[in-house]
C-alpha cells in the first residue's frame, strides 16, 4: 500500500505480489487446487468495483480468503506472508454483502487471538523479537466510537508498567510498534479515510502526525499544536501551525496520552472554529484506564472516555492502554 497509494487495496496487493490480472487468476486457481477456473476478467470485476462505487462485481469472503492467500505467496509463489483478506478491501469493506461483512469480521476476531499467542513481536510483518518488545502486554479487542457502519472494535496493545507509581520509559521500537498499530485501525476503519490535515498535539503528537501523514494519509498537510499549561489553563503557543484547508476538512488529531485532562476537548473546540464544519478523527498512542486492569472490556473503562466522547470525534483509534502515572516517550519527547 505505501508503494501504491493511488490504487485500491485488493489492486495493489496484486503490484506487490508482481502479478498480471491473468496471472493472479491462475495463481488463484492454484491456490483453490484448481476446484476453481477463474480469469482475468473476474479479478478486473473485483478491482473495478474496489476503485469505482456501482461498477465490477465484489468479491465474495470465500474468494477474498483465497486471494488473501494467492497474493501472501509473493512474486515467485515461494513466500509465506500473513495477508489479511480485511485489508484486502479496506476501502470497500461497508460494500460487500452484509453476509460477507459479518463472515469477514468473525474471521478476523477468530484469527486474531490466535496471532497473538505467539507473542505480540510477531503481530507485524517482518518483526522480530527483541528485549524491548517484551514491554508489550497482550492485545485485545476494545470497542470504541466509530463512524456509521465502521468498525466498532479496534485492536490494541496493553502496556504492563513492572514499576507502579513510575512513568513507563517507551523505546524507539515500542513507539513505532503503536504507530504501526494505529495505521492497521484506521485501514480498517470500515472505509477509506481521506485526510486533509493530520495535526500532531505537542512534539510527541508531532511524531506520530508525521508518520501517518506519510504513511497513511498520502502526505497530507501536517499541523502543530503547542499548549502551554498556564496555572489551571490550556494555551495554544504562537509557534502552533495552521495549514490551509478545504471547506470542511477531514481533519485527524494526534497525541501521545489520555488522562484527566481535557486537552482534546480544548483542541477539538479551537479546531472548529478555525475550520468550519470539520469532521475530527483522534487517534491517541496511550488511554489510561480506570482500575487496574488494562485489558479492559468497554471504552468507558479508560479514563478519558467522557472526555473523549464529549469532543465529538467522528472515530477513536486506540494503540496502546497504560495506568498511572503513564507513559514516556522516547528522548523525553513532550
Amino acid at each position: 500500500m505505501n508503494r501504491h497509494r493511488d490504487l485500491s487495496s485488493i489492486q495493489a496487493f496484486r503490484y506487490a505480489a508482481g502479478l498480471s490480472q491473468d496471472q493472479a487468476a491462475a495463481r488463484y486457481n492454484e491456490t483453490a487446487g484448481h476446484q476453481t477456473s477463474i480469469g482475468g476478467t473476474t479479478v478486473n470485476a473485483w478491482e473495478t468495483w474496489a476503485r469505482l462505487r456501482g461498477a465490477g462485481s465484489p468479491p465474495t469472503f470465500s474468494s477474498l480468503l483465497i486471494l488473501a492467500t494467492a497474493y501472501g505467496r509473493g512474486p515467485l509463489g515461494v513466500a509465506d506472508e500473513n495477508v489479511s483478506p480485511g485489508d484486502l478491501v479496506a476501502e470497500a469493506y461497508e460494500r460487500l454483502a452484509p453476509e460477507d461483512q459479518l463472515s469477514l469480521k468473525r474471521f478476523i476476531e477468530q484469527a486474531t487471538p490466535m496471532q497473538s499467542t505467539i507473542g505480540a513481536p510477531q503481530l507485524t510483518a517482518g518483526r522480530f523479537p527483541s528485549p524491548t518488545m517484551d514491554m508489550i502486554g497482550p492485545d485485545f479487542n476494545l470497542p470504541v466510537p466509530t463512524v456509521e457502519n465502521g468498525n466498532p472494535r479496534v485492536r490494541t496493545f496493553s502496556l504492563p508498567n513492572p514499576s507502579p507509581g513510575q512513568l513507563l520509559d517507551l523505546p524507539w521500537e515500542v513507539f513505532g510498534f503503536g504507530i504501526e498499530r494505529l495505521m492497521r485501525q484506521i485501514k480498517n476503519l470500515g472505509r477509506r479515510l481521506d485526510v486533509d490535515i493530520c495535526f500532531g498535539i505537542n512534539e510527541a503528537g508531532l511524531v506520530m502526525a508525521t508518520f501517518l501523514a506519510s504513511a497513511q494519509f498520502g502526505r497530507c498537510a501536517i499541523g502543530y499544536l503547542r499548549c502551554n499549561k498556564v496555572k489551571d489553563d490550556l494555551t495554544l503557543a504562537p509557534q502552533s501551525l495552521w495549514p490551509p484547508a478545504p471547506d470542511a476538512p477531514t481533519i485527524v488529531i494526534c497525541d501521545f496520552e489520555v488522562k484527566h485532562a481535557d486537552v482534546v476537548g480544548f483542541i477539538s473546540a479551537e479546531l472548529r472554529a478555525r475550520y468550519p464544519g470539520a469532521s475530527l478523527y483522534f487517534a491517541v498512542f496511550g488511554a489510561m484506564t480506570k482500575g487496574r486492569d488494562l485489558e479492559v472490556s468497554g471504552f468507558d473503562d479508560l479514563t478519558g472516555a467522557s472526555i473523549m466522547r464529549a469532543a465529538g470525534f467522528e472515530a477513536v483509534f486506540i494503540a496502546a492502554t497504560m495506568s498511572p502515572p503513564g507513559i514516556e516517550p522516547p528522548l523525553e519527547l513532550r
